[in-house]
Formats: structure tokens, sequence, C-alpha cells
């Protein structure tokens, strides 16, 4: 079957992205990983490949699952997540050790799937209301003034003027306005809806100036009862949000009034509005479309549940079966959710795991062969930790200058300070758990905790960051291993 018109636009981003640009585009924020770049490259762009197959060969082209292997902070989870927003495509991230075998408390595997859909129902959402802002921003304006100034009562039948014909002409006497009738006659409009008329395009432009947002005015909102609050809270059984939902639309729909400022009221009523323009059949139909076609799954933690077989009894007793229930759901198969059915069969799952106490190969050989595709990411090295803060559009030594200007500062890295801030964090790395880039956040904090203590000082304008103060604040820190422990 054919993408829809909707699918077939997120394809053609996907058509100008070849693998050499995904990797292009992924080294603008995360430094090496070549070998992991280049693989979820290729399945990326085989996503587009398989769409553009014959309709024979298309649904027997399996996704490529990828397992990437390395140590934590190498940049497993920084791959999938810009390798989300490269594509626009819908995107989770679970963590593998969160699930429970069935049959136990806790959250099964199918729970990932129904997860996707909630996030691709919230993409597609949020690129039709993009579609339809300008008009609900027009229907908002016309409820506020509404609101603001309720049209005048009409006058009784004895008074009030006949209508007049379409072709007569209306003839203005300054502010009173005279409807000519087909007989010559002039007749005298309401005055009162005159005045309202008026009256209503000075308050249009006022609120438009944004002179009224600290008006209080009485809008009607959706009330909900405490029973439904309790069922969607968190921490609630798996699936009693979807009763709740079930409940919410089988009772009547209950309003209030809520007497509220007009900024807030101005909120309340572009969701109500939002909520009128937007088709959520077409909506979900979509989300689901896309689930099926483009949903990538980030599995994280993947080897936490793995371990020896012959392991029994203890709080791990489970794993095995997580295992288990992931076969059927990466290898393809129906999940139920509360807007239908969701075949898995070409869903893209990524995951990852660090595997310092099991292997790969102590995972199940059924789910071994679900990912064909295995990456070793390589530990990071202090000359990785210098580009790291240097070269990536979101570098920590850019994040904390944009922190510091805030308080009109201005935070300037030398490249001998950050050298000395990558050899620091390598060597803590290398006494300690290695816990890879996440070290330089360690690091940077306690290097300028006093500087962003100090802020705002008129005295502090510029703060160079060089080798000496980096060894200064930093020294008797690195030399004291008690101290080195708790604090790097």
């Amino acid at each position: 079957m054919s993408p829809s018109p909707r699918t077939e636009a997120v394809l053609a981003k996907l058509a100008d992205l070849t693998p050499k640009q995904i990797v292009a585009e992924l080294d603008r924020y995360i430094v090496g990983q070549a070998d992991a770049k280049k693989a979820v490259a290729i399945a990326l762009r085989n996503r587009w490949r398989r769409q553009r197959a014959p309709e024979g060969i298309r649904e027997e082209i399996s996704p490529n699952n990828i397992i990437l292997i390395g140590p934590t902070g190498v940049g497993k989870t920084e791959i999938a997540r810009r390798l989300a927003k490269l594509t626009g495509a819908p995107f989770i991230k679970v963590e593998a050790s969160k699930f429970t075998e069935v049959g136990y408390v806790g959250r099964d595997v199918e729970g990932m799937v129904r997860d996707l859909v909630e996030s691709a129902i919230d993409m597609v959402r949020t690129e039709r209301e993009q579609e339809v802002e300008d008009l609900a921003h027009d229907r908002v304006d016309e409820k506020l003034l509404d609101l603001l100034l309720p049209v005048p009562s009409a006058p009784s039948a004895s008074s009030a003027p006949q209508p007049p014909s379409p072709s007569a002409p209306v003839v203005e006497d300054d502010a009173d306005v005279f409807v000519v009738s087909a007989s010559g006659e002039a007749a005298r409009q309401d005055p009162a809806l005159d005045r309202h008329s008026r009256t209503r395009a000075k308050l249009k432009q006022l609120l438009l100036d944004g002179q009224l947002e600290q008006r209080e005015i009485e809008v009607e909102v959706a009330a909900q009862g405490p029973m439904f609050d309790m069922l969607s809270s968190q921490g609630a059984p798996e699936g009693m949000e979807n009763f709740g939902e079930m409940l919410k639309d089988m009772m009547p729909k209950r309003t209030k009034k809520r007497t509220v400022k007009v900024s807030e009221a101005r909120r309340i009523l572009m969701e109500q509005q939002l909520d009128q323009l937007i088709d959520m059949e077409d909506v979900t139909a979509d989300a689901l479309e896309r689930v099926e076609k483009l949903g990538i799954i980030f599995l994280d933690e993947i080897d936490k549940i793995a371990g020896e077989r012959s392991q029994m009894g203890g709080p791990d007793v489970s794993r095995e079966g997580v295992q288990r229930d992931l076969l059927p759901i990466v290898e393809g198969s129906n999940v139920q959710t509360k807007y239908g059915m969701v075949k898995t069969d070409h869903v893209l799952f990524v995951a990852a795991g660090a595997f310092h106490v099991s292997k790969p190969s102590d995972l199940i050989p059924e789910l071994q062969g679900r990912f064909p595709i295995r990456v070793e990411l390589k530990p990071l090295t202090e000359a990785d930790f210098v580009r790291i803060m240097s070269e990536p559009e979101n570098a920590l030594t850019k994040q904390y200058a944009a922190l510091v200007a805030a308080e009109h500062a201005t935070l300037e890295f030398l490249p001998e300070g950050i050298a000395e801030v990558a050899r620091i964090a390598a060597l803590v790395n290398d006494r300690m758990e290695n816990i890879g880039a996440r070290r330089l956040h360690t690091v940077m904090t306690t290097l300028l905790e006093d500087v962003l203590y100090d802020l705002p000082d008129a005295s502090i304008t510029r703060v160079v960051v060089d080798a000496a103060m980096v060894q200064e604040r930093l020294k008797a820190i690195v030399e004291d291993e008690d101290l080195r422990k708790y604090i790097l």
C-alpha cells in the first residue's frame, strides 16, 4: 500500500539526506564514532529506499536493527536522539531495565509501542496546529471580543426596523446610519448596534496592541472530576490511564466558568479552537501510519536484561522473560493500543548497552538474531575531550558562555584551558569509573562553581579560563583521592 500524502512529505525529507549527509549532520554534534554513524545512516536511508522498492517486495524488506556496544558517555544515546530530530520520524527512548516479564508487577514491553504511538500523535498534532494556527488566532480574537463586549440584546419586534433589501444603498450621516429602502424612504439603524460596532472596532485594536491582557473575563472550561485525576495520575497501574480516557468519552461533557485574565483566557480559548479545527481521527490515522513505516525505538541499557541463563532467583529472575517478550515485537507483531492495532514489522530498533558485566552473546540467541548489525563504539580519549569541548554546535564551552552572557559578562576559554580540562577529565576517568564525556560536566561544574555563584557582580565583566585557572581551582581536588571520589 502506498504511503499517504503526508507520510510522503516526511519521506521527501529523507530523500534529500544521503548517508554521507546524515553522517555530516551527526558530526555537527557528536565527535568521533564514525562506525556507529555510518551504520545508523545506512539504516535510516534504507527506510526511504524500502518505500521506493517495488510493492511486491517492499513488505519483505526488514529494518536493519542495530546494537551499539560501548561504555557509558561515548555518544550512544546522543546518536539516536540526533537521528530522530534529523528525520522527523516518530521516536522514543526507553530503558530496557524498566520492563518486566508478563505476570510481574511493572511495565510490559508492549508499553514502548504504545509510547511510540503517543509520541507520533503529539508530533502530527503539532504539525496540524501549525497549519491552522493563523485561523485559530483570528477566532480567538473574535471570541475574546465577544466576552469583553457582549452583543446588546435585540430590540423588540414593534420597534425593530425592517431589514433592507440586498440592493438598498446605505447612506451615512455623521455618526448615524440610515438605510434607504426601495421606495426612497430612510430608516434609522438601531443606534445601540451602531455604537457596539464602533466600540468593538476600537477594542479589537487595543486587543491586537496587547493593552487588554490584564483585564479579567469569564470563560467556560471543561470540568474534570477527581476520579479521572486519580486514574491518570503517575504511578497508577498500566492501562488505567486508557480506562480513564474511555470513561471521559462516555461521560457527558461538563463545563464550569472561571474568571481569568485575557492573557490566560487566550491560552484556554486557543486550546479549544485547535480542538475544534483539528480532525483527531485524521491525526490518529496519520500517526499510526508513520509509526508503522518510519518509527524508531531506541532501547537503552539492553545489557541490563542480559545475563547467564543459569542464573536463578533474586531480583533478576525475569530478565530472560523480558528478552522473550521482546522477541515478537522486534520480529514484527500486532500490538493493541487505544488508537488501534499497530504492526511493528518495519519499526527500526536501535539497542545500546555498555556490556561491562555481560556480553551480547549472553542475550538469548533468538534476540541476538533480531539485531544483525553490531557496532562497537570506542572509548573517548583526551584528544576526543578537546574536540568535544571545541567543535560541536552545542559544546559545553558554548553552553557555559551563554549562561554567563545572561548576566552581562563574558566567559572565554583559551585553547590551553580547554586542554587542561580535557587532561583532568581523562585522568579522573582513568583513576576512577570511566563515565566518558559525562566527566566533562562534573569537571566544568566544579571549575566554574565560584564564577556562577558570584554573578551577577558589577566587578566581574570578563572571565578567562586558561591552564593556570584550571590548575588552581582543581589541583587540590585531583590530588586528594578521597575528595576526588566525592566531587569529580
